[in-house]
């Protein structure tokens, strides 16, 4: 039957509802249990067992089979699958021919009766009173087994989530995961804070940015790519350990990895340096995936990832190097004509500089789909890295690590500069780059220097992509699968 069709019965059906005075969107029901508690509780009764409780349950129904003078629904809540049970005994003749026409897959309902088991050993309510709680008026995709049509899916994000319980529990997983990272963080003497969406300028991260307006300033204001600016002013106001969960907005393309809308963690450490953020990296990702896996080990996409202690560390100029045979250690012009004779090809936007574009280019194109299990990509090139200390025996290095997961990049790290003469040299770097076209440069913030100029203490810092951190744990090959309503072209 057309849809049109299913949706004008179902409202024919709901007009019935009504002149028989049933109002089929009521306030409210007291539900006693869930599924789960009636099988934690009952589960273990043997066939045709009477239990003489009475309990109320609540959900969705997503099976509906009519055996003679009997009917059975699988009625299904937050926790699992119940089934319920009906005659004319239970609910009386004419109650239960009246609900069996009137009912469908995809109404909610609440069912108030005994707990049992069927002969067959399926517990069981037994329908003393039906409540209609929602009458659905649109049919569910495909027989209810499931929505698969990938693009609707993400378009019909609600109906997304009636049919499929695979997307519901990814969402509880990353409940879980952002449950875990405040626990870790708050028991180690973190405290969260929040900072500032809209900001006078979008600074913290190398990225182009989503532009507004508010009318009673007259002026134009960014949603933030990142909250590091602000975060480490309040490791100079003396909150020594630091952290925000929250929403970052770039304007940027649209891919299984890349959703403009994110959100990530930004944590802030006083008196510690990206050693520092390592340890932390490593016991905070451990601990989520032993919340979610019960095990240093779990499975993405058909290949084992080991997520035990210590996890690799290697230079960013050497894993380059062996990954393209380049001498990547040879000044630009030198590395370009060497690249060329190998036959790799560089972007032309990426072939005037800065000679760390091109190595992190090299990381994307060569190497970062072979880090598998947890690596530290360590000292990325001062030009790419303008909120990063020197590395101290490698001034042209900053002390910066990047953490890869199943071959791609899930964290960023620095030893946090603290110097405000020279932080304003490298934000005049980046202003250069931004005068020679180069639009995710940073810019200057005036402001956040003032307040370098008060003293930070050294200090190590991370930003870790909950979206992807959560995709790895979650065995989902796509951002859209970890994100309740993603983006869509």
């Amino acid at each position: 039957m057309p849809e049109l069709d299913l949706v004008a019965a179902r409202r024919e059906k709901l007009c019935r509802l009504r002149e028989r005075g049933i109002n089929p969107y009521p306030y409210a029901f007291p539900r006693t249990h869930t599924a789960e508690e009636l099988r934690r509780e009952f589960g273990n009764l043997p066939p045709a067992s009477h239990t003489g409780v009475e309990a109320a349950v609540a959900g969705r129904i997503m099976g509906l089979r009519r055996m003679g003078r009997v009917t059975f629904a699988d009625l299904h809540d937050r926790s699992g699958r119940i089934q319920i049970f009906a005659t004319p005994q239970t609910l009386g003749p004419e109650d239960y021919e009246f609900w069996v026409d009137v009912l469908d897959i995809g109404d909610l309902v609440g069912v108030r009766g005994e707990v049992f088991t069927t002969k067959t050993g399926e517990l069981s309510v037994a329908a003393k009173e039906l409540t209609l709680l929602a009458k659905a008026l649109r049919p569910l995709p495909e027989k209810w087994h499931g929505l698969r049509d990938v693009e609707t899916r993400y378009r019909e994000r609600a109906l997304d989530f009636v049919a499929n319980p695979k997307a519901r529990e990814i969402l509880i997983r990353r409940a879980k995961i952002l449950r875990t990272i405040r626990n870790y963080l708050d028991e180690r003497g973190f405290i969260e804070v929040e900072t500032p969406i809209l900001q006078p300028i979008p600074g913290g991260a190398s990225a182009r940015p989503f532009i507004t307006h508010h009318n009673e300033l007259e002026r134009d204001l960014y949603l933030r790519i990142a909250p590091e600016l602000y975060l480490k002013r309040l490791l100079v106001g003396g909150l020594e350990k630091v952290y925000e969960i929250g929403r970052n907005f770039r304007n940027e393309g649209i891919s299984s990895e890349h959703n403009p809308e994110f959100t990530a963690l930004e944590a802030y450490e006083a008196y510690t340096d990206y050693q520092g953020m390592m340890e932390l990296a490593e016991g905070l990702i451990e601990a989520c995936v032993l919340a979610v896996a019960g095990s240093t080990r779990l499975e993405y996409q058909g290949r084992w990832i080991d997520f035990s202690r210590p996890w690799r560390r290697v230079p960013l100029l050497e894993l380059v190097a062996e990954a393209t045979g380049c001498d990547v250690e040879k000044p630009l012009p030198e590395l370009l004509a060497e690249l060329d004779r190998r036959g790799i090809p560089i972007p032309a936007h990426l072939r005037r500089g800065p000679k760390g574009k091109v190595i992190e280019h090299l990381l994307e194109a060569f190497a970062e789909k072979t880090l598998w299990n947890p690596t530290f990509v360590l000292d990325y090139p001062l030009d790419i890295s303008p909120l990063a200390k020197r590395k101290r025996d490698r001034p042209d290095l900053t002390e910066r690590f990047e953490l890869y997961i199943a071959g791609r990049e899930v964290a960023n790290a620095f030893s946090e500069l603290n110097d405000p003469e020279e932080q304003r040299e490298r934000f005049l770097a980046q202003e250069r780059l931004r005068a020679q076209g180069d639009e995710e440069a940073q810019r200057i913030d005036e402001d956040f220097i003032r307040d370098l100029e008060l003293g930070m203490p050294p200090a190590g810092g991370i930003g870790i992509g909950i979206d992807r951190l959560t995709m790895i744990l979650t065995d989902s090959p796509s951002i859209r699968e970890v994100l309740a309503f993603p983006l869509l072209r």
